[in-house]
């Protein structure tokens, strides 16, 4: 199992990477393990902003469907759109091509919130 140390964690099992200003969200290797193979995310086209704690839209595997938690607040500048073709992207390579989306972060503060890469680990038992 992957857990990238350069990462912050949601304890809903969301990962964000920050470059700058803009956080890019995924799912976590723990996540995409547990749900099985990925065949589905439902993200509005319309979604223009996320706040912290709540759900962006839903993923679905062949076992489940669990709802997506926004691991900061901000405005969506992009949606992985790539997902839509191949939604298997998300087990394959869910610190990279299956990322879900990117948002611009309007309290960098909240980062603080988030777990690192030992706790999140410590609440997945490894």
């Amino acid at each position: 199992m992957n857990f990238p140390s350069d990462l912050k964690y949601t304890t809903d099992h969301e990962w964000i990477r920050v470059e700058g200003n803009i956080g890019i969200v995924g799912v976590t290797d723990h996540a995409q393990s547990e749900l099985g193979d990925v065949v589905y995310l439902d993200i509005s086209d319309s979604l223009s902003t996320v706040t912290a704690g709540e759900s962006f839209g839903t993923i679905e595997a062949v076992k489940t469907v669990a709802d997506l938690f926004a691991p900061i607040s901000g405005k969506v500048v992009e949606v992985n759109q790539g997902l839509n073709n191949s939604p298997e992207q998300v087990n394959q390579d869910c610190y990279g091509e299956g990322w879900i989306i990117k948002i611009e972060m309007t309290d960098p503060s909240e980062l603080d919130n988030l777990l690192t890469v030992d706790a999140y680990k410590a609440l997945v038992g490894h």
